[in-house]
């Protein structure tokens, strides 16, 4: 009767052993699956972020051209009628006064 009982709890022993496997054969299968899918997320995040880098890069670009391209439009008015300019500073900065102290 030992003999039997022995058989049978090696064979519930091999039982489980082979169940643990399977668990962890799928379990490995899982997590291989979910790194992979996180690997193409992260790919497709970076290829976007590189693209608004570059859009950000090309507008900034066009921000500071305009930019100089206005102020060397504002630098020829000035030297070209430094008398104006001045009236027109002196107006803005009393209209400014003016506002601020309402």
């Amino acid at each position: 009767m030992a003999a039997k009982v022995e058989t049978m709890t090696d064979r519930a022993a091999s039982m489980a052993h082979d169940t643990t496997d399977r668990a962890a054969e799928m379990a490995h299968g899982t997590v291989d699956r979910v790194a992979d899918v996180a690997e193409d997320a992260e790919r497709q995040v970076r290829k976007a972020a590189a693209r608004k880098m570059k859009q950000a890069r090309a507008l900034q670009d066009d921000v500071l051209e305009a930019v100089d391209d206005k102020l060397g439009r504002v630098d020829s008015y000035v030297k070209e009628n430094p008398f104006t300019s001045v009236g027109i500073a002196f107006a803005l900065g009393a209209i400014v006064s003016a506002l601020i102290r309402r």
